[in-house]
């Protein structure tokens, strides 16, 4: 049985962020900064605690975003001696914790859905990868990933969610018939579970579901189909979750870490 560490992360990056526009006109949303470092940074560093080291992005809107970011990531995060002239020397002082990274970013269209997107990044998946892991590049989580894994493995579904429970957006009242029991103006989570990425899936989940058409959304004929077909299981996850879906979680996320109280670097060494 392989580890987490042993398979690869495929990050869906190719999206416009159309709710977050003030701050994605400029920048994809994946590539949007929690505190000094892009949202997708903090989700590969939250898989890398568990040794996943190898990374897939699915770009599209502003690919170039994120190549200049990895291309120039050493010199974003070490010091550096920079012999100049017609030849110029770069001498990196230090290692980094990424420095054992393996990006790799897989151009996937301009306007794919996310299901065109990530069977046009499976090419990247090498020949022993049975399994992938699959995350959306706007959210972050203190999952255990390692027990995700192992649930995805003792199940032997093709397909494994995690879910999670959804911020609350309106108040919930208990009823006992005219009167009411219980007021909440806003709950801190919602009852039910939505798929919060951070999934699992066998390679053969592409070829049996996937298809070469780019208005594929993932959410819809693939993983439904997987559902009725009996090879979805689930994850479910109680802990804390959340998107940067707006301006107001962009806010939330960004205090959370400047106050030194980021949840989903739980297993952060």
């Amino acid at each position: 049985m392989k580890n987490p560490g042993d398979i690869p992360l495929m990050i869906l990056c190719g999206g416009k962020g159309t709710r977050l526009r003030d701050v994605t006109e400029l920048l994809p949303k994946p590539m949007v900064a929690i505190g000094e470092q892009p949202i997708v940074w903090h989700i590969m560093k939250s898989y890398a605690a568990f040794g996943v080291r190898r990374f897939i992005l699915c770009l599209g809107y502003k690919r170039e975003a994120f190549v200049d970011y990895f291309m120039n990531y050493h010199l974003r995060t070490s010091d550096a001696t920079i012999r100049l002239g017609h030849t110029p020397e770069i001498t990196f002082h230090g290692e980094s914790d990424e420095a054992d990274w393996e990006v790799t970013l897989a151009y996937t269209g301009e306007e794919s859905m996310t299901g065109y997107r990530v069977f046009k990044a499976s090419r990247y998946l090498k020949d022993d990868d049975e399994n992938f892991f699959l995350t959306y590049g706007d959210g972050v989580s203190d999952v255990n990933i390692d027990k995700l894994y192992k649930s995805h493995l003792k199940n032997n579904n093709t397909v494994t969610v995690t879910a999670v429970h959804p911020e609350a957006r309106f108040g919930q009242m208990l009823l006992d018939g005219d009167q009411v029991n219980s007021f909440d103006e806003k709950p801190p989570r919602g009852e039910g579970y939505i798929n919060g990425g951070f999934m699992v899936m066998k390679k053969e989940f592409v070829s049996e579901y996937l298809a070469a058409d780019e208005n594929l959304f993932l959410e819809r004929t693939p993983l439904r189909g997987a559902a009725s077909d009996g090879k979805m299981g689930v994850y479910r996850h109680e802990g804390f979750w959340q998107c940067m879906d707006n301006q107001r979680e962009y806010i939330l996320l960004n205090e959370l870490w400047n106050k030194r109280k980021a949840p989903w670097t739980k297993y952060w060494k």
